[in-house]
């Protein structure tokens, strides 16, 4: 696992805004220190130099991981590559 940022707040929108030390991708799980898992990256957000991310939580208890590091796992479906699945024509 690698550290990725912190927790900043919960947003009236109901998602979790996270300071970022690392470049992250839309869909990317993120994960506890115990390797529970917290919020999905939903999109990228503020300048280049200093990101941000707005993420939706997985837990319901988000309050508990405010000021705390959080970590993304390795292998994730934003990671892996994509498959049609479809009617073929």
């Amino acid at each position: 696992m690698q550290g990725v940022g912190e927790v900043l707040h919960l947003a009236s929108s109901g998602r979790v805004i996270i300071r970022l030390t690392k470049e992250l991708r839309d869909g990317q799980l993120l994960v506890d220190d115990s390797g529970r898992k917290i919020a999905k990256v939903s999109e990228m957000i503020g300048p280049v130099h200093a990101p941000y991310a707005s993420a939706t939580p997985l837990t319901n208890n988000i309050e508990k991981y405010v000021g705390k590091k959080i970590f993304m796992l390795e292998e994730t479906p934003a990671t892996r590559p994509k498959r049609f699945r479809g009617r073929k024509r």
